[in-house]
This record gives C-alpha cells, structure tokens and sequence, in this order.
C-alpha cells in the first residue's frame, strides 16, 4: 500500500501541472491557432467586402495566384528584398559587435547607441528616412552631391527599403554577437598568438567556428522578419514604383484592404506561411548535418 503512494502523488502533480497550461493555451488557441485554421478555410472561398466567405471555389485562389504574373513577381522581388536584408543586417551587426570586442573609448556609449534601433518602431523611423531619401530636400543626396530618386526610381526603391529594415535588425544582430564574442574562450586567442597565429587565421579558425550557433539562429530570425515587413514598405514606397517592391506581405495587404478579395489574401498567407516553414527546415536540416 505504502509503495503504490509515491506513484499517484506523481500522477497527481503531472496532472496539476498540466493544468497550469491551460490559460497559455486557451490565449494561443484563441489569438493564434484559430485564426490560422480560418485563414485555411477562407482560402478556399471567394469572399464579399466584408471578407465573409460567399462562394466555395476550392483551390482556384492558388491556381489564380500561380498563373499570376503580379504574384510571381511579388515572390521575386520577396527573394531579393530577403537576401539584401540578410546582407546588411547580419554584416552591420557582426561589423559592429567586432569592433566592440575590442577595448577603446566611449565603448558602453557606441554599444547603447547602436544597439537603440532595436527599441525604434519600423514606421517611426520609415518616416525620417522618407525624408532622408528625398529626391529634393534629402540630405543624402546632399551629402553625396548626387540627384538620385531613391523611392522613386524601380532601380533604387527595393535597395533602399532594404537598406533601412538590414539597419534596423542590425541593433539586436549586435546584441546576438557580441553575446557570442563574450563567450569565447581568450585562452584559445592568446593560445594561436604563441603558436605564430595571425588575425586572420584567428578569426578563421576560432571567431567563426565558436559563432556558428550564433550565426545559425541569427539567419533563421532574420529571414522570417524580412519576410514579414510591412510598415516601412507601406509608408516609404506602397509596393511602388510600379511593383518594384511589392512584397509578398504588402501584396496580402493590398489584395485584402484594396481590393476586398480577402480570398485570395488568405491563399497569399498560406503560401507565405509554407514558404516560411519549408525555408526553416531546409536551414535546420543543413545545420545539423553540418555538425555531423
């Protein structure tokens, strides 16, 4: 009698602690999973204004967007708004938290400062570049004695947009680095430097090598963030010019709230989610056979 005691105090507390979850649960199934599953089943409907599903078509919404010649462009112009924010991020914020790794003045002020981009709202600071980039009154082209249309011009529209989120993702890219940075082993450094080791073979085969994690994790956040921009293509360029940066989120927006096919919107989404996960796999798949 006594030995069975434990065993159901056990039960007891596992069932207890499960309960614990429920409100978590109820919150993520309310604000996340259930609009998820209605995204789903609105996909497959043709909708009215109001986005209330009208007319069954089943998977007409994705073939309509596969034969698309606007949505096949939208996933171009996504693949390479992704790669430019790939790019100056992660460079800005490896860059930078390099530099910090090493000792001069004003160090704790250059850290704070740069890391602030991180607290700024996209559209908050999409507002002061608007100005910025102004083919006019802009102090770039001031600053570079050139006249160049950096919203306006289908060449120069994307870069810049792109530009702004890679800047803006730089500061917790930083963050992540230096974090990095802080936990390599100085013995491994001072090690290289009596066996004849340079600075290059120090940061080639120590540097990188103890940041691979790091540099892991910071892909995979930042290619779901790019994928994810709104605010900044909004205010800055609206898709424009033409379809130049007409993202595959900004032409959700506009399929939804312009033009009240919120069928269609939701067949975008799916995709968007697919394209997402596929892409999150692939890279972990990689990572881990990497290691091996």
């Amino acid at each position: 009698m006594a030995s069975n005691t434990p065993r159901i105090k056990k039960n007891k507390f596992t069932i207890e602690s499960y309960m614990y979850l429920i409100p978590a649960f109820l919150v993520f199934g309310l604000f996340t999973f259930w609009p998820f599953i209605r995204t789903i089943y609105r996909s497959l409907f043709l909708t009215d204004n109001r986005g209330l599903e009208a007319v069954f078509v089943g998977f007409k919404n994705y073939m309509d967007l596969f034969t698309s010649s606007s949505f096949q462009n939208s996933l171009w112009v996504t693949g390479q708004y992704v790669v430019l924010v790939l790019l100056f991020g992660i460079t800005f914020g490896f860059a930078t938290a390099m530099l910090c790794n090493s000792k001069f003045p004003g160090l704790r002020w250059f850290s704070t400062i740069y890391a602030m981009p991180m607290a700024i709202a996209s559209s908050g600071i999409a507002l002061v570049f608007n100005i910025m980039l102004n083919q006019n009154i802009g102090i770039l082209n001031q600053l570079l004695g050139t006249d160049v249309a950096w919203l306006a011009d289908p060449k120069w529209a994307l870069l810049s947009v792109a530009f702004l989120t890679g800047w803006l993702n730089s500061g917790i890219n930083f963050l992540y680095f230096s974090a990095g940075l802080s936990n390599i082993d100085q013995s491994l450094y001072e090690s290289a430097s009596v066996d004849g080791a340079d600075g290059w073979n120090k940061f080639k085969y120590i540097t990188m090598p103890s940041l691979k994690a790091i540099i892991f994790f910071v892909v995979v956040v930042n290619i779901i963030n790019a994928f994810q921009s709104f605010g900044q293509i909004k205010i800055l360029t609206k898709g424009g010019p033409g379809e130049s940066t007409n993202v595959i989120v900004y032409d959700i927006y506009r399929n939804a709230f312009e033009n009240f096919r919120f069928g269609l919107a939701s067949a975008e989404s799916v995709i968007l989610f697919v394209i997402i996960g596929i892409l999150t796999v692939f890279m972990f798949k990689f990572q881990g056979k990497r290691e091996k």
